[in-house]
């Protein structure tokens, strides 16, 4: 009850006193960037209003996020991640030092804090509780932190060829091949099906943004480095997501996640708006024709006045029942 209590303390100072918060910084309208598909260049998104975050930085620049309650504020991987790529697509654009500076401030802050867990896999720690209906204890890791991470890292190595961010990455790679009970981010189903988790929990959520955004960085990897043996992992990952995107279909809107829940857990309208996005980048980048049609088909959903008020309201009845 105490953790329920600190949780909604949290959500009410951001949402209705809008307070500066994490929200503040995750909530960026998703946009599709101008990127090449054929060679590492600027990332899929553009994170603009990410790059210019000021809220909380430390000493030397780094972003910090501001949970409220009992968390405090901390540093997050996936926002530095988030950070240093949209810094990375301002100088790619503009060739503005400033910008460029700040993506090697993200770079060099994941290859400090890159840790082995208690399994002795390298992985981002995000060190503090957060509630994710289950507690996720400190320090506990995500695949989307390691894939974002992986990109920040493939695009440093290339400016750079600074063998560090090569040693860094090479040991990354091997979370996306080891189960989650063996301390990586990996998740093989009963119908073989391989799934990046987000969130280590059991039984696994498989969220759907959260794996995307870690196929990327994969992605990323066997681009630049011409990488067969990436390539098979990544497309056996999207071949995971085309054989479910039937799952997370509402009829009405898309879920967040699977996991079982008697209630589905909806997507909220952000995260409805960055899977129509994600699904228009991964047409583009396989041409899988799934991608093409629930894009579309979510995208008519969301210009459905009526469909957008049923999805608050099942996002509303989910919180309460189940945070």
């Amino acid at each position: 009850m105490i953790k329920k209590i600190d949780y909604w303390k949290r959500i009410i100072s951001a949402y209705l006193f809008n307070n500066s918060s994490q929200l503040s910084f995750w909530h960026e309208e998703p946009m599709i960037n101008d990127y090449d598909k054929n060679e590492i260049s600027q990332y899929y998104m553009v994170f603009s209003k990410k790059a210019d975050y000021m809220d909380i930085l430390d000493d030397i620049g780094v972003p910090m996020l501001n949970y409220h309650g009992v968390i405090g504020k901390q540093y997050n991987p996936i926002a530095i991640s988030q950070w240093g790529l949209g810094n990375y697509n301002k100088w790619k654009n503009g060739k503005s030092k400033n910008h460029y500076d700040k993506f090697m401030i993200s770079a060099d802050w994941l290859v400090e804090n890159l840790k082995k867990n208690s399994y002795g896999v390298y992985v981002w720690m995000h060190e503090f509780d957060f509630e994710y209906r289950d507690l996720l204890e400190s320090p506990w890791y995500s695949g989307l932190a390691q894939g974002q991470g992986l990109s920040v890292l493939v695009r440093a190595y290339k400016e750079t060829k600074n063998d560090t961010y090569l040693e860094v990455m090479e040991k990354i790679l091997i979370s996306f091949k080891t189960d989650v009970n063996e301390g990586g981010v990996n998740f093989k189903d009963n119908e073989s099906n391989l799934w990046i988790e987000e969130y280590i929990v059991n039984p696994p959520t498989h969220i759907l943004n959260g794996f995307i955004w870690g196929m990327w960085g994969l992605r990323d990897y066997y681009i630049y480095f011409n990488d067969e043996e990436i390539k098979k992992i990544f497309n056996k990952y999207s071949e995971t997501i085309s054989k479910n995107l039937e799952r997370y279909d509402l009829g009405y809107w898309s879920r967040y996640e699977i996991s079982g829940t008697f209630l589905p857990m909806i997507a909220s309208r952000f995260y409805h708006k960055l899977h129509i996005c994600q699904l228009k980048i991964m047409f583009d980048l396989t041409k899988e024709k799934k991608y093409e049609y629930f894009s579309d088909k979510w995208e008519n959903y969301l210009n459905n006045r009526f469909f957008n008020l049923i999805a608050l309201f099942n996002k509303i009845i989910f919180k309460v029942f189940y945070y």
